[in-house]
C-alpha cells in the first residue's frame, strides 16, 4: 500500500488537478466516521456532500452490492434487467405516484434530463422556440455545460463561455422577477431547488413555492424540482418540496440515492415523461444493475427507518445545539441539511480546517457559514459530540 506521501506524489503527477485536496487520506468508513491511514477517528457530519446518507458501509447497502457483483454487473439498457422497475415503482410511491423514471449516473445527469424533457415538451406545446428555462440565483444544478448554463453561480459559468443559450436567471424567492420573467412565451419551464444546498443551505418558503406552482399553472410552463441534495429525507420529509405541499411536473435526484453508489434519477408525472420517445435519451451505465440493488437497498433501509422522521428529530437536537453556541450567531436550513453562521469576522473556511484537525468533517459553504449535513441514522450521541467539538474549536478563535 502507498504511504500517504506517496499518494499525493501520484495524484499530484497523473490526477488532473481540479480539486484541493484536503491533506487526509482515508481508507474506511464506518456509520458515522471515517478513519484514515494513520488510523486516525473522524466524525463525519458532511458524508461526502449528502450522499452517505445511511453511513459509511451500511450492512445491508454493502451486501446488496456484493451479491449483485457476483451476479451481474451490467447489461445495458437495450435489456430489461431485476432491480430497475422496482427502483422506479418505490420513487413513484414517495412522489405521490402518477409518474415514471429515467435513471442516470449523477445529480447532473438527473438534471441533464429534466433539462432535454422540459425542452422537448415545451417545443412539443409551444413550437420550436419555446425551449428556455428560467433557474435562480445562488443555485447550483451541475457542471456539464447545460446544468452550468442553468446554475446561477456566474464566477463559475465565466471560465466556459459561450455556455448553451436559452437559460436565466431571477433572485431566489423574488416572485416579481420569476413573474416577469414567465411573461416570455419562450420560457418551458423554471428550475428551483426547495433548499439551495451548494448556495449557502437557503430554504424557499413554502408561501413562495405554492405562488410559484400557481403562476407555472397560469403560464403553462413546467416546475422542475432539483431534489438532488434536498431528497430522500434529508429535509425531513421524503422531498423537500413536500414541505409546501406542492406537485411538481419533473423531479430530480442523486446523492443520497446509492448511499456512495454512483446513481441519479429524472421522475416526470407521467404526461410529462410522454414527451419522450425512443432514442430521444439514453445513457449506457444508468439504471444498470449494480448501481439499482444498492439503491433498491437504501430505499428499503430508508422505508424500514422512517428517515425523514429521524430525520426531523436529529436536526431539532442539531439546531438547538448549535444555536447554544455563543460563535453562531443563526443556524438555517431543514432537517439535517443545516448551516451554522458564523459571527463576523470568523472565517468558516479556517474553522473547518480546524474542526478536521480536531476530528470533525464540515465545510464552508460560504465565507462565514459551515454546513453540516451528516448520516441520516447519526445517534444524539454522536450529535453532542459534533457540537462538542466546534465548540472547542470556536472557542480559539
Amino acid at each position: 500500500m502507498n504511504t500517504q506521501s506517496e499518494a499525493y506524489a501520484l495524484d499530484a503527477q497523473y490526477v488532473m488537478q481540479t480539486y484541493g485536496r484536503i491533506p487526509v487520506t482515508f481508507v474506511r468508513g464506518e456509520g458515522s466516521y471515517l478513519f484514515d491511514d494513520d488510523g486516525n477517528r473522524y466524525l463525519d457530519c458532511l458524508s461526502g456532500l449528502a450522499v452517505t446518507s445511511l453511513g459509511h458501509a451500511n450492512p445491508e447497502v454493502a451486501d446488496a452490492i456484493a451479491h449483485q457483483a457476483r451476479t451481474l454487473l451490467h447489461t445495458s439498457n437495450l435489456y430489461l434487467t431485476e432491480h430497475q422497475p422496482v427502483v422506479a415503482k418505490m420513487l413513484d410511491e414517495l412522489l405521490g405516484g402518477g409518474g415514471r423514471t429515467f435513471f442516470a449516473n449523477s445529480g447532473a445527469e438527473a438534471n441533464e434530463c429534466a433539462i432535454k424533457l422540459a425542452r422537448r415538451y415545451g417545443q412539443a406545446h409551444g413550437g420550436p422556440s419555446r425551449f428556455h428555462i428560467v433557474s435562480a440565483y445562488g443555485s447550483f444544478h451541475g457542471r456539464t455545460l447545460t446544468t452550468l448554463a442553468a446554475t446561477g453561480q456566474p464566477q463559475k459559468q465565466e471560465t466556459f463561455q459561450p455556455l448553451p443559450e436559452g437559460f436565466r436567471q431571477v433572485e431566489f424567492c423574488d416572485l416579481d422577477a420569476l413573474r416577469n420573467a414567465l411573461a416570455d412565451d419562450r420560457v418551458c419551464a423554471v428550475m428551483l431547488e426547495p433548499l439551495q444546498g451548494e448556495g449557502g443551505v437557503n430554504r424557499a418558503p413554502n408561501e413562495y413555492l405554492q405562488a410559484v406552482r400557481a403562476l407555472c399553472d397560469e403560464r403553462e410552463v413546467l416546475l422542475i424540482m432539483d431534489e438532488v441534495q434536498t431528497g430522500l429525507g434529508r429535509t425531513g420529509e421524503w422531498f423537500g418540496f413536500q414541505h409546501s405541499g406542492i406537485s411538481p411536473d419533473i423531479v430530480s435526484m442523486a446523492k443520497a440515492l446509492g448511499n456512495g453508489m454512483p446513481i441519479g434519477a429524472c421522475w416526470a408525472r407521467d404526461s410529462v415523461a410522454q414527451a419522450f420517445k425512443p432514442g430521444d435519451h439514453a445513457t449506457t451505465y444508468g439504471g444498470q444493475p449494480l448501481a439499482t440493488a444498492a439503491a433498491r437497498a437504501v430505499l428499503t433501509v430508508m422505508q424500514r427507518e422512517q428517515i425523514p422522521r429521524r430525520a426531523q428529530h436529529a436536526g431539532s437536537r442539531f439546531i438547538a445545539q448549535l444555536q447554544s453556541l455563543s460563535m453562531v450567531n443563526a443556524v438555517r436550513g431543514l432537517g439535517l441539511l443545516l448551516a451554522a453562521q458564523l459571527d463576523d469576522g470568523i472565517d468558516a473556511k479556517r474553522v473547518a480546517d480546524q474542526c478536521m484537525e480536531a476530528g470533525l468533517i464540515v465545510n464552508a459553504v460560504t465565507p462565514t457559514a459551515l454546513r453540516f449535513a451528516p448520516s441520516l441514522l447519526i445517534r444524539d450521541s454522536e450529535i453532542d459530540e459534533a457540537v462538542e467539538l466546534l465548540s472547542k474549536v470556536l472557542d480559539q478563535q
